[in-house]
């Protein structure tokens, strides 16, 4: 290692610029569009001397993956990020969405938090670790993937290419207010659909109303309970009824009636349980109501997973922040999904979530990160590629 005060290689107008180039880059999924970002970052990454590789994915989707060679002693560190967004949404901002506007010592665009600020702070500690001639005991990879915000296609993809081979623990660079998530809940999403008989609205009786068996449907579900063991650190699981549709005239007996239902669960929770479960209760029904029809169709199956507290990563990570930052902080989990839901399920590797920026800030109007919070991060994730790949 030349050089250990690496931190002198930090630039902050260059952090605070790579950052507002990359919210300027619209990558809202859908489409996603992700291609032009992640060919910008690869530019930037081979500048400072990475091995790069671009995959086109088709339709103007694309990951980036920059890997620095180690000496094979230790197995590789990945850092992560996702290069799509959400759409802005129909709230106007009071700074453009793509503008990079910086006031009062924040940066505001879609993405800013979610999660392009965790992936500018990752490429400016890569340059600052290449500036200072550190030589790497093992591998380092940058990836950067499309699609997080719907199917994690650039993920799947990193995955099937072996892209997690030889890695030893991942950090995801998701907004965690520059704290440390290890835990994060499944998504399950539903749709069920009752099935009935359309009739004229004045002789309801000739008909099978598909509304009134949902009803039925509904009633049950209310109260059904999930098989579970209470998390230590995501608690319990949760079932929210969103959505209803049914019916298209007044006048009309309805012959179909959808709902759509999202569940959040905890490590240990078999999807396919809960799906046979539900097909328990459309049986019962059926032999109850006369003409009950009724049929299930997954939406979105994202595994809880869980790094757990003990794991000498997590411990590793929780000591960096107390020696770099004089924080004592206790490692957290999050309500919503990450790709960690594609990499953990594929392969058991220790994984940590952080970045700059608050999660509440993800998804809303007027989305920003602080500048301190961004050069915190770089500080981070330059300190952990220290402690595991080169002392």
């Amino acid at each position: 290692m030349k050089d250990n005060n690496v931190l002198e290689f930090i630039d902050k107008d260059e952090a605070i610029d790579l950052l507002q180039q990359m919210i300027g880059f619209k990558t809202v999924n859908g489409p996603g569009d992700e291609l032009p970002l992640a060919e910008f970052i690869g530019q930037k990454l081979e500048e400072i001397g990475v091995e790069t590789v671009i995959d086109d994915l088709g339709n103007d989707r694309g990951n980036v993956i920059g890997r620095v060679k180690g000496r094979g002693e230790r197995e590789t560190l990945l850092f992560n990020g996702h290069l799509d967004t959400v759409p802005p949404g129909d709230i106007e901002w009071e700074y453009g969405p793509y503008s990079g506007a910086i006031v009062d010592g924040k940066i505001y665009g879609r993405g800013s938090a979610d999660m392009k600020g965790g992936l500018a702070a990752m490429l400016i500690a890569l340059k600052a670790v290449k500036k200072a001639g550190w030589e790497l005991k093992g591998d380092f990879i940058y990836s950067a993937t499309a699609g997080e915000e719907t199917d994690s296609i650039g993920a799947i993809k990193f995955v099937e290419d072996g892209g997690l081979e030889g890695v030893g623990a991942i950090i995801i660079g998701e907004p965690s207010s520059n704290g440390i998530n290890i835990a994060e809940k499944g998504a399950f999403w539903v749709e069920i659909t009752t099935y009935g008989k359309t009739a004229h609205g004045a002789f309801p009786q000739n008909g099978t109303n598909a509304v009134v068996h949902m009803n039925a449907l509904l009633s049950e579900l209310v109260s059904y309970r999930f098989k579970y063991e209470e998390n230590e650190i995501l608690g319990h699981p949760t079932m929210n009824i969103s959505t209803v549709n049914g019916g298209v005239k007044t006048n009309v007996v309805p012959d179909k009636c959808s709902i759509t239902i999202d569940m959040r669960t905890v490590p240990g929770m078999d999807h396919k349980e809960i799906v046979k479960d539900f097909g328990r209760i459309i049986e019962k029904l059926s032999s109850q109501i006369e003409d009950f029809k009724a049929d299930i169709k997954i939406l979105n199956d994202r595994a809880a997973v869980e790094t757990k507290g003990d794991n000498p990563f997590v411990k590793l990570a929780e000591e960096i922040v107390k020696e770099e930052f004089d924080k004592d902080i206790r490692a957290k989990g999050v309500n919503f999904y990450t790709d960690a839901s594609i990499f953990l399920p594929a392969k058991q590797i220790p994984c940590i979530f952080y970045g700059p920026g608050d999660a509440n800030m993800a998804h809303q109007p007027n989305e920003h990160i602080t500048i301190d919070s961004l050069m915190e991060s770089v500080h981070f994730y330059i300190a952990i590629i220290k402690k595991y790949l080169v002392l």
